[in-house]
């Protein structure tokens, strides 16, 4: 047995080793992805866009909206005499937000204590509209204090002396750095894409080549001829984590928390579980397209549906279902735990459990449904 599957295994490599494009994916890919995702996939709003509409064009008014500019997160595109070129300019795009200022602006302040502000926010990036209408209540919130405390000096020490004061403590993340959760998670995502994306494709076109046929007349047992397939792109994956692990700690100043005996424990189980599901997908495939669009289309689900960008709590309750039917989920979620958390064996016991109930269920199917005929 382990001399056959010796020679089947380095015969795969043989085989990859002759194929540049799969070198590249395995490789570079990693590193480049890792450099480039966590730049472009920011939390953070800067810089938006806005249109300012002046009918006041008293002291205060200027002075808000030197504040809103002066705060760093918005910059001034347009700034027009009345409301329609303004949303003209958020038509055409050029603004993400309208402030528009009545008139008597000041003369309400001073004289009612109350003004009116109208902020139109182009919510066609949900997420962008919500955080920037956040910053500008908060920009309004300190703009109003200031006033009052100018109307009214004595207000000062009661709105500088709050009756009690809020501090908050973010563990795992002092800093409140949003890489520190994006780039684990990605690096989850990339080890998934390898393991499962071509594991599937390498079955596959040894039909399309035709030499699967070769080996279903051999006397190579089923067993050595899916381990011969399925080791050699498990080693080659833990590579690439290993690559990708480094990038994460040199290049982003990822401090490792937790245990690395761990952490390479739980990838080794969970890539047996992803190339279970390569091999089942190359078992229903016949070409190497229609495995590119089955691979594809669940690792779009798998993506979106893992955690990665949306905590699994904030979902739906039939998006949960997926979301925990889902291995990347629990990649995902482990890889944050152990890098970020230190989390032990003992709190990774469920993650251990789903995957590894994954993959035999997975490469059983593969096994089960695989014939080996003449």
């Amino acid at each position: 047995m382990f001399r056959t599957l010796g020679i089947l295994i380095r015969k795969e490599f043989l085989q990859i080793f002759r194929t540049k494009a799969i070198l590249a994916v395995i490789f570079v890919m990693p590193v480049v992805q890792l450099v480039v995702l966590p730049l472009a996939a920011s939390y953070e709003i800067k810089e938006v866009k806005i249109a300012v509409v002046d009918h006041d064009k008293s002291t205060y008014s200027r002075e808000l909206i030197r504040k809103i500019t002066a705060s760093g997160y918005f910059k001034i595109q347009h700034y027009g005499a009345n409301y329609p070129e303004a949303y003209a300019a958020v038509e055409e795009e050029k603004v993400d937000l309208i402030i528009e200022i009545p008139n008597s602006f000041e003369k309400n302040l001073v004289r009612e204590n109350r003004g009116k502000v109208l902020l139109a926010i182009n919510a066609i990036n949900g997420t962008k509209a919500g955080l920037s209408a956040t910053y500008l209540a908060q920009i309004l919130q300190d703009f109003n204090s200031q006033i009052q405390i100018r109307m009214s000096p004595e207000l000062e020490t009661a709105i500088q002396e709050p009756a009690f004061e809020i501090v908050p403590k973010f563990w795992f993340n002092e800093g409140y750095n949003y890489r520190l959760a994006l780039v684990p998670g990605i690096l989850a995502f990339l080890i998934t894409l390898i393991g499962g994306y071509l594991t599937a494709m390498n079955i596959v076109s040894e039909k399309e080549i035709g030499t699967i046929e070769q080996i279903n007349v051999s006397p190579i047992k089923k067993r050595d001829f899916i381990l011969g397939k399925l080791i050699p792109f498990w080693i080659l994956a833990m590579v690439a984590f290993t690559i990708g692990l480094l990038v994460t700690i040199f290049i982003y100043d990822i401090k490792m928390q937790g245990s690395l005996f761990l952490l390479y424990s739980f990838v080794s189980v969970y890539l047996i579980t992803l190339l279970g599901m390569g091999l089942l997908v190359s078992v229903y495939s016949e070409t190497q397209q229609q495995a590119m669009f089955v691979v594809f289309f669940f690792m779009m689900i798998f993506i979106l549906m893992s955690g990665l960008f949306t905590p699994v709590e904030s979902m739906t309750d039939w998006a949960k279902y997926i979301a925990y039917a889902n291995p990347v989920t629990y990649g995902v979620d482990a890889m944050r735990l152990i890098i970020l958390k230190n989390s032990g064996f003992t709190d990774l016991l469920p993650h251990f459990g789903v995957i590894s109930l994954m993959g035999i269920v997975f490469i059983s199917w593969a096994v089960l449904r695989y014939h080996k005929t003449n």
